[in-house]
């Protein structure tokens, strides 16, 4: 039991080595002896557990969207305002991103125009977007004037936006970033806002 536990330990340093290599490098500049350097451990340990670079950057990518499918799960029963669900979660995305570089770095592959993946969390971040606001359209919370899939854009690239930024200039806050985009965006798509 204990190998058991010391293989899933080590193989899980390597996704976060990997990943703190992608997030910093990109993935082609990141090296397996940096990674395996990283994760404390020899390189035959490092192609016991993955074949190849591209086998680690799927493991990073796989782990980052179980952490983004634990963040946008079902909202709870205490949570059913679709809009208001939908404000926390952006929040504890940007949050998340900003401290967890295995979510990142999945992320971050997207953008990466070496990795020759098929990266998918940003398309299921927008999916799940259009879910929530679809949802709150057929409960009457959404302004029956505003069209869906430019409100999945907007919210889409505000999270993105944020936390790009966020990466570059240290004075920048993406949470801040995303609360002032909520103050001018909800009052804007929620049926509920204010006559003016």
């Amino acid at each position: 039991m204990a190998k058991q536990d010391r293989a899933v330990r080590t193989r899980q340093e390597l996704i976060r080595s990997a990943a703190t290599a992608f997030d910093r490098n990109g993935y082609a500049l990141s090296s397996l002896t940096e990674i395996s350097r990283g994760a404390g451990v020899s390189s035959g340990a490092l192609h016991f557990h993955f074949s190849s670079k591209q086998a680690l950057g799927s493991a990073v990518e796989e782990s980052a969207a179980q952490s983004l499918g634990d963040i946008i799960a079902l909202p709870p029963r205490e949570h059913p305002a679709p809009l208001r669900h939908l404000v926390d979660t952006s929040h504890v995305l940007a949050r998340r991103l900003d401290e967890d570089v295995v979510l990142r770095a999945g992320f971050g592959l997207a953008a990466d125009a070496t990795w020759m993946e098929d990266v998918t969390l940003w398309r299921t971040w927008r999916n799940w977007v259009r879910t929530t606001l679809t949802r709150a359209r057929h409960e009457a919370a959404l302004s029956p004037d505003v069209p869906i899939e430019d409100a999945v854009s907007a919210v889409t690239a505000a999270v993105v936006g944020a936390q790009a930024l966020g990466r570059f200039d240290v004075e920048w806050s993406p949470e801040y970033a995303l609360t002032q985009f909520w103050n001018l965006m909800l009052p804007r798509i929620s049926a509920m806002a204010p006559a003016e």
